[in-house]
């Protein structure tokens, strides 16, 4: 990772550095400002962010980030109840469907994922995933991304309880990428204008 600390945006605030790369990116910075980091709750929204950061893997977020709505049209708003009845020909539809990242491994996971979080109980899944989230207090606030981890022991057990339980494509990367991404910890740099309203 970068071991830069936050830098300026034009306009004038302070952001990680990943949230301002350049001005072709600005899909990045609102991201960065309104999203991530946030606290995200119910189990489609998080099934939502499982499902993203796994097709991420490997890729850019700004490729899974330019194409989350056509990823919320093909997964039917990643309602669990419906992707989890999804069939083969859901599937090939899928594989032949260009607003998304055609990938039969990572469509057959967001599939089983479902059908995994649909044999849950209502709020399970949202329960299973927020227990991981360590002590706010626990952690240094990072000063540059160099303090950033990729893997945590937090991470190391949401992927495990996923695994458990049928999930796919959840390794402790793309856990701690969820929790990053969905407030279960606070990863802004120390000075980034976003991390006290996280």
């Amino acid at each position: 990772m970068s071991e830069r600390g936050v830098v300026e945006g034009p306009d004038g605030l302070p952001r990680c550095p990943w949230g301002l790369e350049s001005e072709t990116m600005a899909d990045y910075r609102v991201y960065h400002d309104t999203e991530w980091g946030r606290p995200v709750h119910g189990d489609d929204a998080l099934y939502e962010r499982i499902s993203l950061e796994a097709f991420q893997s490997g890729l850019s977020w700004l490729t899974i980030l330019r194409r989350r709505e056509g990823f919320r049209a093909a997964f039917a708003d990643f309602s669990i109840k419906k992707v989890a009845e999804f069939t083969e020909a859901d599937e090939a539809r899928l594989l032949a469907d260009p607003g998304i990242i055609r990938n039969r491994a990572k469509i057959a996971a967001t599939i089983a994922n479902a059908r995994a979080a649909s044999a849950l109980a209502p709020g399970e899944l949202s329960e299973l995933i927020w227990s991981h989230a360590p002590a706010p207090d626990g952690r240094p606030v990072p000063r540059t991304f160099a303090d950033v981890p990729a893997i945590t022991p937090e991470s190391t057990a949401l992927s495990r309880d996923l695994k458990k339980r049928g999930f796919r494509f959840v390794g402790p990367t793309t856990a701690y990428a969820l929790m990053q991404a969905c407030g279960l910890v606070n990863d802004h740099l120390a000075d980034c204008h976003v991390r006290d309203a996280v």
